[in-house]
């Protein structure tokens, strides 16, 4: 399993061992985590939350009517060293 995978795996387990529930989802270039915040998550958790999100190569906190409060990361996924990087037709 590549760096980036278990790095975004990483992230996920320990959101889920502070109390979220993650949806992981790859794509392309990234994997990305998302976890919805309840309104009432306790705020010693935060710490552990913020620290599993820093390891992320993005990270942030969206806040909307419809979703409520979203935390999401994003790990990029390694480049291949050597070849055509860039992919067919560019």
């Amino acid at each position: 399993m590549p760096a980036s995978e278990l790095s975004a795996e990483d992230i996920a387990a320990r959101l889920s061992a502070a109390g979220l529930t993650t949806h992981v989802v790859q794509h392309a270039y990234r994997t990305s985590i998302r976890a919805e915040v309840p309104d009432y998550f306790p705020a010693d958790s935060w710490r552990e939350v913020l620290d599993a999100v820093a390891t992320a190569d993005r990270f942030g906190l969206i806040a909307s009517d419809a979703d409520g409060l979203v935390l999401w990361a994003a790990v990029h996924k390694e480049v291949p060293a050597t070849g055509d990087v860039r992919g067919p037709g560019h």
